[in-house]
């Protein structure tokens, strides 16, 4: 199929539902051909006073862009020609901006977890001397410690102006999810219709667990939250037909495309685009714009492609399986997250044991333990079961994974290396957030909360 709305077969009114499930089935791979990818989100801050990267002027997040396109080989890109720079490209690579603006490294599809982390080691070093002249550290957390919303700029994206409006009638969350949270995810391959759909089970049904494993979002405008993951309460407050766990997945085995879909279809749109102008969509289900049309518009193909990029649930497919439920982490610890998904997922018998473990889930004991995980993370508990031991257990699982792919590194080490800071933790029933407040009392200076929150 086409990609964007200028191509033929892209712009053809859709016929029927088989039509909806080709934008999942093109983009099957050969296991031979998986790849894995990153996503990590950090908060820029000025070093002096933790005061927010804005999106432009002396110390705007635009400055930052334009060094690293003119030291590093970065091409800025724009949505409409002449228009804000909103992103780069470098090779496969990315690096865009969230509303609040957040640098969002999207890192190029890799054959392994080493190859992750030396390209994650390497942005960060490219950050450095710009970020050095510009007075500006950089924070790994998944809530912003520091800002209120009144404090944060929005970034000039067409698409953030309709979310800015709309998602608050939808969920109190909305603008901290945009503005104040930052995440570090992991993007996966699928061969099959049967293989997409039962990662997706199963990382729907691991995502609160595996959201207290990674919690690392203590403070709130300068104070600590009394929570472990701010950024996991604030998910808990979105609009519940676009994110969460899709509970109606859980209902059924042999899943198929089409369950996916049917969920999708009823989710409220935001926009498509017709000739490269946005046409502002809120709140109309994409089934009910197959229907009736809007506006003398019908739905195409690319605008379903659209639709389906602008869902948030805690696992998703679009051109790849994406993993959402993780707090923003320190370098250190950010490539644990793909690697825990690659050693679940990418060999046959970890995913097996991946499932059966799922299977031992209910959605009702996972969604009411889901406040208590995030408030309490690894110290909560899930039907009667410790968090601690459930995941001690999937620890176990994903480094059986990653061992028997046996990915060396120039040092000889599998790719369960990358496990090793966050097992750690977990053995010890502590969360990444814990580190971040230990030993404080009371209302802790800025410049502790900046210390013990660099990325």
């Amino acid at each position: 199929m086409g990609q964007s709305d200028h191509d033929t077969s892209a712009a053809q009114p859709i016929r029927d539902l088989d039509q909806l499930e080709e934008v999942f089935r093109s983009v099957e791979k050969p296991k031979a051909a998986y790849r894995i990818g990153i996503e990590v989100e950090k908060f820029g801050v000025r070093a002096t006073d933790g005061a927010p990267l804005g999106y432009d002027g002396e110390h705007g997040v635009l400055r930052v862009l334009q060094a690293l396109a003119d030291r590093h080989g970065w091409a800025p890109q724009s949505e409409t020609e002449g228009g804000p720079v909103i992103s780069l490209v470098r090779g496969l690579g990315s690096i865009t901006l969230e509303p609040g603006a957040q640098l969002e490294l999207s890192g190029a599809p890799s054959e392994d977890i080493h190859q992750i982390c030396s390209e994650l080691y390497g942005h960060m070093a490219e950050l450095e001397s710009i970020s050095a002249e510009m007075g500006l550290i950089w924070l790994g957390v998944g809530f912003h410690p520091l800002a209120r919303q009144a404090d944060l700029q929005w970034v000039p994206k067409q698409r953030y102006a309709i979310m800015q409006r709309y998602l608050p009638t939808k969920g109190s969350g909305a603008h901290d999810m945009m503005r104040r949270t930052a995440t570090v995810q992991a993007n996966l391959d699928f061969c099959s219709e049967a293989d997409a759909m039962e990662k997706l089970r199963v990382c729907l049904v691991l995502a609160p667990l595996i959201n207290a494993m990674t919690a690392n979002s203590p403070f709130k405008e300068g104070r600590p939250a009394g929570t472990k993951s701010v950024r996991g309460q604030v998910w808990l407050n979105m609009d519940p037909s676009r994110s969460g766990l899709i509970p109606a997945l859980w209902k059924k085995r042999d899943l198929r495309y089409r369950d996916y879909v049917e969920w999708a279809l009823d989710a409220g749109m935001f926009l498509f685009k017709r000739s490269g102008q946005v046409v502002a969509n809120t709140g109309q289900t994409f089934r009910d714009f197959m229907q009736n049309g809007f506006e003398g518009h019908h739905a195409t193909f690319a605008d379903w492609k659209l639709h389906v990029n602008t869902l948030f649930p805690e696992a998703r497919i679009k051109s790849t399986f994406e993993v959402r439920p993780c707090d923003s982490l320190p370098t250190e610890l950010a490539c644990s997250v793909p690697a825990l998904y690659t050693g679940l997922l990418y060999d046959d018998a970890a995913l097996a044991r991946t499932g059966a473990f799922a299977d031992t889930f209910d959605f009702a004991s996972v969604d009411a333990a889901r406040p208590e995980l995030v408030r309490a993370g690894l110290e909560a508990s899930i039907g009667g079961r410790r968090a601690r031991d459930l995941a001690v257990e999937l620890l176990d699982i994903a480094r059986s994974g990653l061992v028997a792919r046996a990915r060396l590194s120039a040092k000889g080490k599998d790719e369960s290396v990358h496990l090793e800071k966050l097992g750690r933790l977990v053995e010890a029933g502590r969360c990444p957030a814990d580190a971040r407040v230990d030993g404080l009392s009371g209302t802790p200076a800025v410049a502790e909360i900046l210390a013990r929150c660099r990325a």
